[in-house]
């Protein structure tokens, strides 16, 4: 288990519904060029997590892991949308360079699944869940913000999700 920062947020979802929720009051704070790294092993809820992400977005669209296609695409009525890569079948961060991951981020927000495997491809600015399974319907999230759009970003998540 790494050491927190002060910043960072370390919580246990209780069922499939509490991370869904969680990921509706992330979604809705989110906006375009915010960039989601989720970590964790097959099974600890990143795909659900993304369904309440762009619910929270505003996308009605249908939300499922893009493993195959590499990038799944919800918009949302004004127009902006949420890209949702999983990085799981990328080999390296150039594999991941040549998806033009900056040109995703300008037009709306990303959301990337296995996010560790890409990392060097990745803008250093962005908000990283580790997931983890706990048991059949408990998962455990550790958020940890960089940088200071994304410690604010946290800040007003924890403020919605717990109060204070």
């Amino acid at each position: 288990m790494p050491i927190l920062d002060s910043s960072a947020l370390d919580f246990v979802s209780r069922s499939p519904e509490q991370t869904r929720r969680m990921g509706i009051r992330l979604g809705a704070l989110m906006q375009p060029g915010d960039l989601i790294c989720l970590q964790g092993d097959l099974g600890s809820g990143k795909t659900t997590l993304v369904q309440g992400i762009a619910q929270g977005w505003g996308s009605l669209d249908p939300v499922t892991s893009p493993t195959f296609v590499l990038v799944n695409v919800y918009q949302r009525p004004d127009g902006h949308s949420l890209f949702h890569l999983d990085a799981f079948r990328l080999n390296s961060a150039t594999e991941a360079e040549d998806l033009d991951l900056d040109a995703l981020n300008e037009s709306g927000a990303l959301v990337v699944e296995w996010a560790e495997k890409i990392k060097a491809a990745l803008q250093p600015e962005s908000l990283w869940i580790h997931m983890r399974y706990v048991d059949e319907v408990q998962r455990g999230m550790i958020i940890t913000p960089h940088g200071d759009r994304y410690i604010h970003l946290l800040k007003e998540f924890r403020r919605q999700a717990f109060g204070g």
